[in-house]
């Protein structure tokens, strides 16, 4: 059985998420506290919004450990792809959307659960009508680099609303 959603993060339907930016509405929700699922089932959150930026935050802890003792690449993926993609989405006008076409991530370090918050930010380098690309550095508080990574996004029209009957 299909789902379908008749409201989206932060309370909004799907119409009225299509009549904002991809700033307005990434502020939007934000602002009332929500975000996407995957930062929930991950743990991490949105720090901040700005035209062409975006910045996650994160404190690795045993939950992220791999079978060495290490966090797993995957959390430094999961964040850099999110600060680089919602980076690309302050950027697009209502009822365009976007979605990751590539996504390549360089460790610099391994991180532990001692490691303390880290900081993902992505930084829009290009935005045109099919292709956007953009570049992200993941740190800790201390400064230190941690993952570099860069991504392309197709841009696209969104789809017309669902109907519910």
């Amino acid at each position: 059985m299909t789902e379908t959603r008749t409201e989206g993060p932060g309370g909004l339907d799907p119409a009225t998420m299509r009549q904002m930016s991809g700033l307005d509405y990434l502020r939007t929700i934000f602002e009332a506290g929500a975000g996407a699922a995957i930062g929930e089932t991950v743990g991490f959150a949105a720090a901040r919004f700005d035209p062409g930026e975006a910045e996650f935050a994160c404190t690795p802890g045993a939950r992220h450990c791999n079978p060495l003792g290490t966090v797993h690449g995957g959390l430094a993926a999961t964040l850099l792809d999110s600060a680089m993609g919602c980076a690309v989405h302050t950027r697009l006008e209502p009822g365009i959307g976007y979605t990751t076409a590539e996504l390549k991530i360089n460790y610099i370090r391994a991180m532990t659960p001692q490691t303390g918050e880290v900081r993902a930010v992505g930084t829009v380098v290009h935005v045109g009508r099919q292709l956007a690309v953009a570049e992200g550095r993941l740190t800790g508080a201390d400064g230190r680099l941690y993952a570099t990574g860069s991504t392309t996004c197709l841009v696209f029209p969104l789809p017309p609303a669902a109907v519910s009957e």
